[in-house]
């Protein structure tokens, strides 16, 4: 199922959310503008590396370009791919503006931070040993798909449903878009096994969690949860 855009103008001109997505893009074309060795080199250096961020195990000099704490903010803006990048961007473009328009600007930028952050440590905390590279904004993306189902779980959605060749398209509530796309992170999160396939479920699954329990805190007062 994938979001194509949604029935929710905001009222707000959501400068953070673009700006966040900038951002991602600028940094995404200087990964790719670094080659293969030395893109892969920044990977670790700026990527959120469980074992490092405990004190496990250290970095090369020539690689430990940011404090550990750092590298939790500086993950969040790189990506592993084009695909990587243009589906959190999407994500993002559609439900990031609404949650922004429901909080403010400084709140946003500051509850989009902390999803992140609580992405990280969701899958970190399991095997802190791990000297795999986190990267990507999808733990702080999770964080804004889960205010927005708690804050517009009936504003409809447009989405493409793959069926095999054919692609159904369909306008659907929030709450169902949502749903199927956390049920989805659980089921792979729980198929993925100790193995691990590359993608951080775990932290797609605190994130959302986090945006559930952060958004009460930081929407304004005049905003209801659970708009119909």
């Amino acid at each position: 199922m994938i979001p194509l855009r949604d029935e929710n103008p905001s009222r707000l001109t959501p400068y953070v959310n673009y700006a966040i997505i900038v951002l991602c893009v600028l940094v995404f074309l200087w990964q790719l503008s670094l080659g293969p060795v030395r893109a892969q080199h920044a990977v670790y250096a700026f990527g959120a590396i469980p074992a490092v961020l405990f004190g496990n195990v250290q970095l090369p000099s020539d690689i430990a370009v940011v404090a550990p704490w750092m590298s939790v903010l500086t993950s969040m803006f790189m990506h592993g791919g084009w695909m990587h990048l243009l589906g959190n961007m999407l994500y993002l473009w559609i439900f990031g503006d609404n949650i922004e328009d429901s909080m403010g600007h400084v709140r946003y930028f500051i509850f989009y931070v902390l999803c992140g952050l609580a992405a990280v440590l969701a899958q970190a905390l399991p095997d802190t040993s791990s000297q795999v590279p986190m990267i990507g904004a999808s733990g702080a993306i999770s964080g804004v798909l889960g205010a927005y189902l708690l804050l517009f779980p009936r504003a409809r959605i447009h989405v493409i449903i793959p069926l095999g060749l054919y692609f159904h398209q369909a306008r659907l509530p929030a709450m169902w878009v949502l749903l199927f796309w956390f049920a989805l992170q659980l089921i792979s999160n729980l198929l993925q096994g100790k193995a691990g396939s590359g993608v951080a479920f775990g932290a797609h699954i605190g994130g959302f969690i986090t945006g559930l329990a952060l958004i009460p805190l930081f929407k304004y007062r005049n905003v209801r949860l659970l708009n119909p």
